[in-house]
């Protein structure tokens, strides 16, 4: 009886788990369904300017830049956007949408984390787009370093209570825009600076004070460990796969309302990424400008050619025009008083930029660029010792990388399937970019040759004349051998 008692208990148990194991399947399923419904209603939606448009490598009023972090973008940002354009064609700052407005009169650049859902802000038929990517294990790398780099900059406060003060001192004393202000690091830099306040804390208490290690990626007594990094639901959210995710619109800062859904679905169904990838591709394929990172100096000559050529070429107004407009400027200011002064002075500095950007052309260009980032390197590196002098004996280096574990690296690139293979498909697109400036600049050239010769020879480049011209030659020719055959004659016959 009580053996009876036991099986029929057991088997009301394994009923109970068999039925719990198909809800549970069953709502897996539902959940696969409703996320698959989701993730291809809004790849439909993404597909209306999916199509190539023909009129791609013409640049349009507006430029916007979606600079993915840690791409080199800063450095296009100052060494070549800022050489063409002038501050009053800026678009207000639209970091993180911070007082941005696309209705500015004469907004002519844009340049910002936003993701590509800015473009519903936009007017698209009026807007280029360009961009830069990177081999994603590198990004990877990179957004991790600087993470750290920031929030080391906090530990010269004796506490986070102290960082928060000063911060609010700060803002109250400035409106500018802070690292702080900007995704992603709005979110990777105060979630580090914890981190490292924690873990500098837990040394205290310890009493240790002297580090040694071998392996900056791996030092839990200083800083988060790379390994726990890229696997904390944080960087699964907004590092992994994230130049995919931006170049779609579909980030945690997307202005699109079913960008959180679609990611968070993306996230728990990889194989949905997919679709995602695909909707990616097709925004690069429309885009006027695709760089790479690790093809820094191809990447660099391109854009020159590609962007910074139109931008040139599309200036409106003459040098002429301008001086006439600062003198005229100069005049209407100088009967209002003595307090002009520093009025006409940055009128003039204003003039003559705009001067030197009228007489910009694509070589000058490149030379700015040179000397720009140079500079620049200088006092990044210099701000990023200062920095990591902070968590020493950590440092960041191109062989403290190469010291990493295959099976980390092999990790990486798993989590960021998406974005490696994106990067492949803009390689493709690179190739065929230079295809295209190479062919521009044979074109140009034999424009250019075509036109000196008709200026030094206009008389043979006239058709009517350069038929004239062979006709005379030939009748000169005949002439020649005639005489020159008479002559012949003659004296064969004084020998005789």
């Amino acid at each position: 009886m009580r053996s009876k008692i036991i099986h029929l208990v057991l088997g009301l148990i394994l009923v109970v788990l068999l039925s719990v194991c198909t809800i549970k399947a069953s709502a897996s399923d539902d959940g696969y369904k409703q996320c698959e419904h989701t993730v291809k209603k809004w790849a439909s939606s993404s597909s209306v300017d999916h199509k190539v448009q023909e009129d791609k490598h013409s640049l349009r009023d507006l430029l916007f830049f979606l600079h993915v972090p840690r791409t080199g973008g800063r450095t296009y940002f100052h060494c070549f956007l800022k050489k063409l354009y002038s501050n009053s064609q800026e678009c207000p700052r639209s970091y993180d949408k911070l007082r941005f407005d696309p209705r500015k009169a004469n907004c002519r650049l844009l340049s910002t984390h936003d993701d590509y859902s800015m473009m519903s802000k936009l007017p698209k038929e009026k807007t280029s787009v360009v961009t830069i990517l990177r081999n994603p294990i590198d990004r990877v790398f990179s957004t991790y370093e600087f993470s750290v780099e920031v929030a080391a900059r906090f530990l010269i406060h004796p506490n986070l209570s102290s960082v928060a003060k000063m911060a609010q001192r700060a803002r109250r004393k400035t409106s500018a825009v802070s690292t702080l202000d900007i995704w992603p690091w709005k979110y990777l830099v105060p979630w580090m600076r914890e981190d490292l306040f924690a873990r500098r804390d837990a040394r205290k208490l310890r009493g240790q004070s002297h580090l040694v290690t071998n392996d900056s990626y791996d030092m839990e007594d200083v800083l988060m460990p790379l390994h726990e990094y890229i696997n904390d639901p944080i960087a699964r959210d907004i590092v992994h796969n994230g130049a995919t995710f931006q170049i779609v619109g579909l980030t945690n800062n997307s202005y699109f309302g079913e960008a959180h859904e679609v990611r968070h679905c993306v996230l728990k169904y990889h194989s949905l990424g997919d679709l995602v990838l695909e909707v990616a591709k097709r925004k690069l394929d429309n885009m006027l400008y695709v760089g790479l990172t690790e093809n820094h100096k191809e990447s660099a000559t391109m854009f020159a050619n590609i962007v910074g050529s139109q931008v040139i070429s599309q200036r409106t107004i003459s040098s002429s025009e301008k001086r006439s407009l600062l003198s005229s400027t100069k005049s209407d200011l100088t009967g209002q008083g003595n307090n002009t002064h520093q009025t006409l002075k940055n009128v003039s500095s204003t003039g003559e930029e705009e001067v030197r950007r009228e007489n910009l052309t694509v070589g000058k260009l490149m030379e700015a660029y040179e000397s720009c980032i140079s500079n620049l390197r200088n006092s990044q590196a210099e701000r990023r010792v200062n920095s990591l002098k902070r968590i020493s004996p950590a440092n960041f280096t191109k062989e403290a990388r190469r010291q990493v574990s295959k099976i980390l690296i092999e990790e990486i690139e798993s989590l960021n399937s998406l974005d490696m293979k994106l990067y492949t498909y803009a390689q493709h697109i690179f190739t065929k970019q230079q295809t295209h400036v190479l062919h521009n600049m044979v074109s140009a050239q034999e424009i250019q040759t075509n036109t000196q010769s008709a200026s030094v020879y206009p008389i043979f480049n006239n058709p009517p004349y350069w038929k004239l011209s062979i006709s005379v030659t030939a009748l000169l020719l005949v002439l020649f051998i005639f005489l020159f055959v008479n002559s012949r004659r003659r004296t064969s016959k004084v020998k005789l």
